[in-house]
């Protein structure tokens, strides 16, 4: 196979979110009388509206949105780069990654500001797709953005609603275990347990002339 470009997912890969995003679902939840050790495993990959549809369908996921922005906007500054991100992303040509997240645009180009994190020349978000994943229109619309066929794309998730994503597009797929172990993102093709491992892999696949420190 010839890789073209690499398509990352943000939370998890290239962001150190969980812990945060954890108290925020489960404040959410309590708030709402959920059970938040329910919910949380549910929320990976997903964008809050459909989260909330999937948990709370009485509720109105716009205005569920807002109120989990609120919760999201009191944790501040905790959205550190996963150990290896950015040296990885600087080492790579703009046009050879995007980033392919249910997040949305404003947040995620503050946290990659503050994080030290290059962004992309192609970026899609929740907001710029009808179905976010597990559905494959993410990766398909990435993969079009930078002229590839989407079987010359890599996709690294570390939630199975991506990996799916992008198996059903039809790229290949590299399970990052940061938040998931190995057996519950199959069927990935290939797993990174760290970025030296994903700087490793696009290094042989001439995608990195020399690849970044661990």
């Amino acid at each position: 196979m010839t890789l073209g470009a690499v398509l990352f997912d943000v939370d998890g890969v290239l962001l150190d979110s969980t812990e945060t995003h954890r108290r925020v679902w489960g404040a959410w939840a309590g708030l709402r009388g959920l059970d938040a050790s329910a919910v949380w495993p549910l929320t990976f990959g997903r964008r809050p509206e459909d989260m909330v549809r999937l948990t709370a369908p009485e509720l109105d996921p716009s205005q569920e949105r807002l109120v989990l922005d609120q919760l999201l906007d009191q944790q501040q500054d905790a959205f550190p780069a996963v150990h290896g991100a950015v040296e990885l992303l600087l080492a790579l040509p703009l046009d050879a990654w995007a980033i392919v997240t249910s997040g949305d645009r404003g947040s995620v180009h503050a946290r990659f500001a503050a994080a030290g994190l290059p962004l992309p020349r192609v970026q899609v978000y929740g907001s710029d797709v009808v179905q976010a994943k597990p559905a494959p229109e993410c990766c398909l619309k990435a993969a079009a953005a930078l002229g590839l066929e989407p079987s010359a794309c890599l996709v690294v998730e570390d939630a199975p609603a991506g990996v799916a994503a992008g198996k059903a597009a039809g790229c290949r797929v590299a399970g990052f275990t940061s938040t998931h172990h190995g057996d519950d993102l199959r069927p990935a093709d290939l797993f990174f347990d760290t970025h030296a491992d994903t700087a490793a892999y696009l290094e042989a696949a001439g995608l990195l002339s020399t690849g970044p420190s661990a």
